[in-house]
């Protein structure tokens, strides 16, 4: 058996079609006609741009308007000015076409890929992707087509790319198996779209299969079984058969208000990264944003964003959600997330140093206008402010400060705002969740980034693979420290939430309803099946599973003792 990240939920069961990378080497070579290089190079990107729209559009129809936006996004991706530009200054100064897009494309790629965060890494794989089709322009590479495989494949290959995936004809294709490639790929959202299962992440399995071998893809737990026996191909044809039989279950909660077994009502809210995505949230039926990462904002941009830039994002957003909730996380950068025309320094131990709201605080004029262009958009729904990386009372006073100096200048200024807008903490690491009940004081709600939690409680680097046993919500520290974080702010009236993937774990889920988490937000395409989870269990039985719980000693009895009491 493989082992891979599960992208795509489901059982696919079928034979092997590889797609194997084409040579994509060439000669740096000097040239001499500038001019006549760049028409080359912009007859390339022309051609690109074209057939991408059409691929766009085909999309569109046969699978959805989010889905071909994605498509849509490397047209809009290579047109640039900024990109496109740059790539041009170097070939007037007498670099080949090849070179300047290999050259420009790797800075974007090398900048994205290092950070931690799975959003920012995709911007990488879309670069690359788009990198990879001009060059095919550019040599004069035909692609393979993929929409001529026969019924009942299974695809292999390195990477799944969403230009590769939009040619898929969901008839054909039974599920995907890719060397890499995480949960929030474009490729992982687009198999996800087509609801066929997906594997991503199997090191070296191009190399390991054949053309013609049967395949069994697990994509909910992320085993991949290559030519297995009959014993394991009659198991897993009965757990398709009982994995279908449990979507149909699922498409009864759309439009349903998420409560639990008694009929209490929590707030079901989903985590987004740019305005657009709000529509996925919507579409997904989610009754809120309970995260906006603006950093997006400012790391798909060449430049500051200005006010009226921000302000008309944060508009589009809260416009979308018509009235629902909208909490945006004010700019988080630092760590694994640079933006290099800020020229941030080089740090030795960035997650512990100059991010979040500490580089916001100090460079105050960055900070004042996103939160006026966050206060400005309130008036347009329900909006509220998060600030990220909370370690001291101090920041959250100082941020408050700032936030009322805005008010007090819009309302001079006869601008329209919510003037209730709240401002609320995320809680994520140590200090923020011992000094809770002093932070509930200031605070208008909490939302728990148990992402960031666990590391920090932890001691331990997440990227780091050799430590990668430690990194787990279900630790006992992590648990007592959201119990806690929860119950200073029940104590203190505020509300709770949390936005890390923990929120979406159907085992951690009875232990947040007894501990009292009021809203949950997940990724969109897991609202249906958190609902489901919520509404199965009651607040007593919650209670004396994490009663049970609570006093275990180690992570893996925790999880044994979770999977043995889930509720499928």
């Amino acid at each position: 058996m493989y082992k891979g990240i599960a992208a795509s939920r489901g059982i696919g069961i079928g034979s092997i079609c590889r797609i194997v990378e084409q040579d994509l080497s060439f000669e740096a070579r000097q040239i001499t006609d500038s001019a006549a290089e760049k028409d080359r190079f912009h007859k390339a990107i022309s051609d690109f741009v074209e057939e991408t729209n059409a691929m766009a559009e085909d999309v569109r129809k046969r699978i959805g308007p989010k889905e071909a936006e994605i498509l849509q996004g490397h047209a809009v991706m290579i047109s640039d000015p900024a990109m496109s530009g740059e790539m041009d200054k170097m070939i007037d100064s007498g670099q080949c076409a090849e070179a300047a897009l290999t050259a420009v494309c790797d800075m974007f790629i090398g900048m994205f890929s290092k950070m931690d965060d799975d959003m920012m890494r995709q911007r990488a794989s879309d670069i690359a992707d788009v990198k990879v089709s001009v060059l095919k322009k550019l040599l004069g590479i035909e692609d393979v087509d993929i929409s001529k495989v026969a019924p009942g494949t299974v695809l292999v290959c390195k990477d799944l790319t969403p230009s590769m995936t939009s040619q898929i004809v969901k008839e054909n294709v039974t599920g995907i198996i890719t060397e890499i490639g995480g949960k929030t790929s474009h490729s992982a959202i687009l198999a996800r779209a087509l609801e066929i299962p997906a594997v991503l992440s199997v090191p070296g399995i191009v190399d390991e299969v054949k053309d013609k071998d049967t395949a069994i893809i697990d994509g909910t737990e992320g085993d991949v079984f290559i030519n297995p026996d009959g014993e394991i191909l009659s198991k897993y044809m009965l757990k398709r058969e009982e994995f279908i039989r449990k979507q149909s279950e699922l498409k009864t909660f759309i439009g349903k208000e998420t409560v639990n077994a008694d009929g209490t009502k929590l707030e079901l809210f989903c985590n987004i990264g740019t305005p657009k995505d709000a529509k996925k949230a919507m579409e997904c039926d989610g009754e809120g944003i309970g995260l906006f990462r603006s950093e997006f904002l400012f790391m798909d941009n060449t430049h500051l964003p200005s006010e009226d830039e921000q302000f008309e994002a944060y508009k589009e957003a809260v416009q979308t959600m018509d009235e629902r909730c909208v909490i945006i996380r004010t700019l988080d950068i630092g760590g694994d997330k640079d933006i290099p025309y800020l020229g941030l320094e080089k740090e030795e131990n960035p997650f512990l140093g100059y991010r979040a709201v500490r580089y916001c605080l100090g460079n105050e004029e960055i900070y004042k206008t996103q939160l006026r262009a966050i206060v400005r958009a309130s008036a347009f729904g329900k909006v509220k402010i998060m600030v990220p990386l909370v370690t001291t009372v101090d920041e959250v006073r100082s941020v408050k400060k700032l936030v009322n100096e805005i008010k007090d200048a819009l309302l001079a200024e006869g601008i329209d705002f919510d003037k209730d807008i709240e401002v609320g903490c995320m809680i994520e690491t140590a200090s923020a969740s011992l000094i809770a009940d002093l932070l509930a004081k200031e605070a208008d709600f909490f939302s728990i980034g148990t992402n960031d939690l666990t590391q920090y409680t932890m001691s331990v680097d997440r990227g780091n693979p050799k430590v990668a046993y430690l990194y787990s919500s279900f630790q006992p520290s992590v648990l007592r420290s959201i119990r806690y974080i929860i119950e200073c702010g029940k104590k203190a009236g505020i509300p709770v939430g949390m936005c890390g993937e923990a929120a979406a774990d159907p085992l951690m889920i009875p232990l947040l309803m007894s501990f009292g988490l009021d809203e949950y937000s997940v990724n969109p395409v897991l609202v249906l099946t958190a609902r489901c989870i919520i509404s199965k269990w009651s607040k007593a039985e919650a209670d004396a599973l994490t009663e049970k719980i609570m006093s275990m000693s180690t992570e893996s009895e925790i999880v044994a003792a979770l999977k043995e009491a889930a509720k499928e």
